[in-house]
């Protein structure tokens, strides 16, 4: 097997044939699937402050367990609730893809006078529980080309010839129209197994990839003062919930029986009463909620940049101020924000300087600062200044930094002094704080040593020091996060620098890892060009500030680990000082309780941050997928995509805490199991024969993209922070992008015309 895994990636489909048929002629023992399951990012210390309140706890109502009322008395409790999902009201309008974007306005806000003191009952009668659960029936699991075997060892035309979809829920026509887009929310199975025992019949992970503040052109935003959740879990109000009559609306997580608030009988679209159901709320299943103080600690405080640059020998050389300081002053004006942003500088060799812009002064000044072992903030008031106040101060400094160090001899590094000065400086207010490395650090605290062993880089037994050398990144990461401080790194090298140390700081602070080896700008312009476009983008694209994000789901199901870039404060809280729309993560699931009185299951991130703009507002997706008993109703909703992004994910922690080579062993029997448990499952198949579901045809061909990724490939020179890169990028990338960088699109490059080229 790891011979045929060295082959070039041409000819895919064929050497994934031959991997699979080695597999099963060698008769591979099935393991479980033994990739670790704890999160590397939640085993640190948490760090103290109310943020995890806020999401969780801010409704006055709830702001304890025991402060909740029972039940409503007028609804029979028992022991085995039916667990319905609508309202049972006539056909649903379709979601937010297909509205006109709802943008606040006074239309929004409900009032007075359009209420009607002495409405009258709804016409309709009111449907029973068990009338509410058959108005969905029809879902019994109809996905016979997703079932249809496949021989893939004869079958020589398994590559889509289009982008591979996600599998449909096998929901009703209105539960579909409603449900969260998968660009935004996706599981590994849209038919979730029934029982734990069932899951781990199947081989095959249960777990969740957002994309929770992606771009989008539509997007309700909904202005009212009350926001109505659940008492009980917190649930925001979505269109899963069941109205048990016009004053009552039972939970699609934990059924509780809740009451409708006054405002919510106002529907703002059609500015009518006594309708609650066609709420946006609950005719869409992503919205955004413009959240009142009840959801702040402090005042929303305005966007704060500060920027950290390396200006060492070395940095000079490479030539990268220049390109950043050029693309800064073509998009000053971009940045996120209001009148009241602030922006800041710090540079650094062997030692830290600071730039004092303040209003008034003919031209920037330095000062200098030599003590990195015990680094202090000369004159802190005039460090961060407002952008437009200072504006023509800015651009001065900006046009002057790439020729200040022009001769400059100082080869050192001192990055660990320098991002202290950075922390002391935002923690009053938070932001963010982006650092441009050329080097590995050499001196003060933080500094590093070379790890790397070049003779060891074509290894196939052991490949050394995934993980940092030092918590110094780590512990300020997470002091950073406990003052609203994300920490983004651009790391322009040409020799190692020990990213694994170093991508600490952007890891556990929500930030973002940018890497550019053998940066040059002028004999390296493919790089070059690289980082202008990734600079454009990061400079103009949104930004949500003192973010955190919660995720919920239907009793009986638990997040049991994490993916991404964030801190864990809970079960089920992370904190983001920063959020950005081209960041994602992933959850891994267990199935605690089994799901035998319920045909349908929900999940619901909600994402409360400040706006740039200094808005406090909830970002809310709800996803809503069936239950089912079958074990090849489970193989037909497998979402092939999702399950080797969460895989690729599980194997990057498997790397870092046991070794790369039990990664690859791992995700070798994933394939393995999965395909094995189908072909014992189905009847009528030739067992001299490897047999795969058709929804999971891909499934090896992907994981074999993934050896030969440099994350994961052995065998080949790959530099150690080339992997490390690859890794970060597997841990905090949307499914969308990790794909792309997984499995390529190919284009055949004979039948391109001369039109349109460069």
């Amino acid at each position: 097997i790891t011979n045929r895994l060295q082959f070039p990636l041409q000819f895919r489909s064929i050497q994934c044939y031959g991997l699979l048929a080695c597999m099963y002629k060698l008769n591979v023992c099935i393991f479980s699937l033994a990739i670790d399951s704890s999160s590397t990012t939640s085993s640190a210390s948490p760090v103290l402050n109310n943020y995890d309140t806020l999401e969780g706890d801010g409704y006055p109502e709830a702001c304890s367990a025991t402060s909740s009322p029972p039940p409503i008395s007028s609804v029979p409790q028992t022991s085995k609730v039916s667990k319905s999902f609508g309202c049972g009201y006539p056909p649903l309008q379709p979601g937010y893809q297909n509205m006109t974007p709802l943008l606040p306005s006074p239309a929004m806000q409900p009032s007075n006078s359009g209420y009607n003191s002495g409405f009258s009952q709804y016409p309709q009668v009111y449907p029973t529980m068990n009338q509410l659960s058959a108005s969905l029936g029809g879902l019994g699991i109809q996905q016979p080309e997703n079932l249809r075997p496949m021989n893939l060892i004869q079958e020589r035309n398994i590559l889509p010839i289009a982008p591979v979809s996600p599998p449909l829920p096998n929901l009703n026509s209105d539960l579909k129209k409603l449900n969260c887009s998968p660009d935004s929310f996706r599981c590994t199975l849209t038919n979730i197994p029934q029982t734990q025992a069932l899951l781990n019949k199947a081989k095959l992970p249960l777990g969740l990839l957002l994309h929770p503040f992606r771009d989008l052109t539509q997007l309700p935003v909904i202005t009212s003062s009350t926001i109505v959740r659940c008492r009980s879990c917190r649930t925001y109000i979505n269109p899963f919930v069941s109205f048990i009559d016009q004053r009552r609306w039972k939970c699609n997580l934990c059924y509780r029986v809740n009451d409708v608030p006054e405002e919510f009988m106002y529907n703002p679209l059609t500015r009518s009463y006594g309708e609650p159901h066609k709420r946006p709320e609950v005719q869409n299943s992503t919205v955004e909620f413009i959240a009142s103080s009840d959801y702040m600690l402090r005042p929303p405080q305005p966007a704060v940049y500060l920027f950290v640059f390396d200006v060492s020998h070395n940095a000079i050389e490479a030539g990268y101020l220049e390109v950043v300081c050029q693309s800064l002053l073509e998009n000053l004006d971009k940045l996120p924000g209001d009148t009241r942003t602030k922006i800041g500088f710090i540079t650094f060799d062997s030692t830290v300087q600071f730039y004092n812009l303040q209003e008034g002064l003919s031209q920037p000044q330095m000062l200098i600062v030599s003590e990195i072992d015990d680094v202090f903030l000369p004159m802190p008031d005039c460090l961060l200044v407002n952008l437009h106040e200072s504006k023509e101060l800015i651009k001065d400094l900006l046009n002057a930094l790439p020729n200040m160090f022009t001769y400059t001899r100082e080869t050192h590094s001192a990055l660990g002094p320098a991002l202290q000065a950075a922390f002391k400086l935002m923690s009053p207010t938070g932001g963010r704080v982006t650092v441009f490395q050329t080097q590995l650090p050499s001196v003060g605290t933080g500094y590093l040593q070379s790890r790397e062993d070049p003779n060891q880089r074509s290894s196939t037994k052991v490949v050394q020091h995934l993980g940092p050398a030092t918590d110094f990144y780590k512990k300020l990461a997470l002091d950073c996060s406990g003052q609203q401080t994300a920490v983004d790194l651009f790391l322009l090298s040409s020799q190692y620098s020990d990213l694994a140390s170093l991508a600490c700081m952007s890891k556990y602070s929500a930030g973002c890892v940018y890497y550019y080896p053998s940066f040059h700008h002028i004999h390296n312009p493919v790089q070059t060009e690289k980082l202008q476009k990734d600079l454009k983008r990061y400079f103009t694209r949104k930004i949500g500030f003192e973010a955190v994000m919660r995720i919920r789901c239907t009793k009986g199901l638990s997040i049991h680990t994490f993916h991404g870039n964030f801190f864990v404060r809970s079960t089920d809280l992370l904190s983001l000082a920063n959020v950005n729309p081209d960041a994602g993560f992933a959850v891994q699931m267990s199935i605690e309780e089994n799901l035998t009185d319920t045909s349908l299951v929900c999940f619901q991130t909600a994402l409360l941050y400040t706006s740039s703009k200094g808005e406090r507002r909830i970002r809310v997706h709800t996803l809503c997928l069936p239950v089912v008993t079958s074990l090849m109703d489970v193989y037909a909703g497998a979402d092939v995509q999702a399950i080797l992004c969460l895989l690729a994910n599980m194997a990057v922690d498997r790397s870092v805490s046991s070794s790369l080579s039990d990664a690859r062993d791992a995700l070798t029997n994933a394939v393995v199991d999965s395909l094995s448990a189908y072909m014992s499952t189905a009847s009528n198949l030739q067992q001299s024969s490897l047999i795969a579901p058709y929804s999971l045809r891909l499934f090896p061909l992907y994981i074999l993209a993934l050896f030969k990724q440099k994350a994961f490939r052995t065998g080949t020179s790959t530099r150690l922070d080339d992997r490390i890169y690859a890794m970060c990028q597997i841990k905090s990338q949307p499914l969308v992008h990790l794909m792309k960088i997984i499995y390529p699109s190919l284009y055949r490059i004979d039948k391109l015309t001369d039109e349109g080229a460069i």
